[in-house]
């Protein structure tokens, strides 16, 4: 790998110093909890689980949702036709340790996430900042889970530049 970006992603759960379910959406956190007790819990959740929470984004996310992020939409309904096995499986992936302490990654990272994020709070991106030697905080002050995706052009020059830098140093 010559670098990666982080768009709005989880720390590790349990990671030390760090409230993983603090200013957490109820719904997400919910989710997130039930996917602790391991697959059964997990399917049992989504399958009495509330309907969505409009409140889960902000209005900046919902504003990238009818603009040029509109497309999402329409992945969505078609990988939930199924049932939620995608979902259950990326929540049991969330808090499962990750293998490896994040202090190993030596590649450059991005980390890209809204101040205002419900799905996954700020202070995740806070505690991957200091905890990967290699990171770089992109901070969006008004963007939530997705408006934070409008920054993507950005983030992939970003990687294309740290990429060419990793592989003339090598």
């Amino acid at each position: 790998m010559l670098a990666a970006v982080s768009g709005a992603g989880l720390a590790p759960y349990g990671a030390e110093g760090l409230d993983y379910f603090g200013g957490m959406n109820g719904s997400g956190a919910a989710s997130l909890r039930a996917a602790l007790g391991g697959q059964a819990v997990k399917e049992a959740y989504e399958a009495s689980a509330p309907e969505f929470v409009p409140e889960t984004f902000t209005a900046a996310d919902y504003a990238a949702l009818s603009g040029s992020w509109k497309w999402l939409n329409s992945v969505v309904g078609p990988a939930m036709r199924d049932g939620p096995g995608g979902l259950i499986a990326d929540d049991l992936a969330y808090v499962a340790p990750w293998g490896f302490a994040p202090a190993q990654i030596d590649v450059p990272v991005l980390l890209l996430h809204g101040a205002q994020d419900r799905v996954v709070p700020s202070t995740h991106a806070d505690w991957l900042l200091r905890h990967l030697p290699t990171a770089e905080l992109w901070p969006g002050p008004e963007d939530g889970h997705l408006s934070v995706l409008n920054s993507a052009g950005a983030a992939l020059a970003w990687l294309r530049e740290r990429a060419h830098q990793v592989k003339a140093a090598r």
